[in-house]
């Protein structure tokens, strides 16, 4: 740390601020329940955020396609990144190829960096603890609906090794957290075979002996 508190830039790094390298976008539409459809263009929520990726096992809603047409500006691109804006503020996903052209509601921000290459680096960059604490501390409203700005995260300092350690890093930590979704895949499966078995066992359906 320096003096001031701030973390020491280590040789050839350099400091910048989230805004100077990312364009930041303010959430997309609020979808009332009587506006779903059964098909169309997902809606991606906070709840929707996992493990620096968007899952879509929470059921997501979705927008009727000629609604989607009307919101060109709030699609997705692949390397894009969501960060919540509201909740469990600075909670962050990268945007594959599989969510492209998907939307995104209005309690999430949506990053889309200047050099894509740096998208696996940054979304790790604001999955750090000492990340969550700088956002949360900058937070404003009640307890339970605090939320963060455009400004606020524009003004996030980025610690950026050299663009090939980026790479190098965002790849590896990537990674951990592909693992990571594995074993929480192989909890809730095992989780869902005890649930059946407790049923046909309590309900004298299977034998517990031959």
């Amino acid at each position: 740390m320096n003096a001031d508190g701030r973390e020491a830039t280590p040789a050839g790094w350099q400091r910048a601020a989230l805004g100077e390298i990312c364009d930041i976008q303010a959430g997309g539409p609020a979808l009332r329940r009587s506006e779903r459809v059964p098909d169309g263009v997902p809606l991606v929520r906070p709840a929707d955020l996992r493990n620096q990726r968007i899952s879509a096992e929470s059921g997501m809603p979705h927008v009727a396609p000629e609604r989607a047409d009307r919101l060109q500006k709030h699609r997705l691109a692949a390397d894009d990144i969501l960060v919540t804006r509201t909740g469990t503020v600075g909670r962050a996903a990268l945007v594959t190829a599989h969510e492209q052209e998907w939307l995104y509601n209005t309690h999430l921000l949506r990053l889309r960096p200047h050099d894509r290459s740096q998208a696996s680096y940054l979304v790790a960059y604001l999955a750090r603890r000492a990340t969550g604490h700088w956002l949360e501390s900058r937070a404003v409203g009640t307890t339970g609906m605090r939320s963060i700005t455009v400004r606020t995260l524009s003004e996030l300092p980025v610690m950026l090794p050299p663009l090939d350690q980026q790479r190098d890093i965002g790849a590896a930590l990537a990674a951990v957290d592909e693992k990571i979704r594995a074993h929480e895949e192989i909890v809730r499966a095992a989780g869902a075979l005890r649930e059946t078995l407790s049923g046909l066992l309590m309900s004298g359906r299977l034998p517990t002996r031959p």
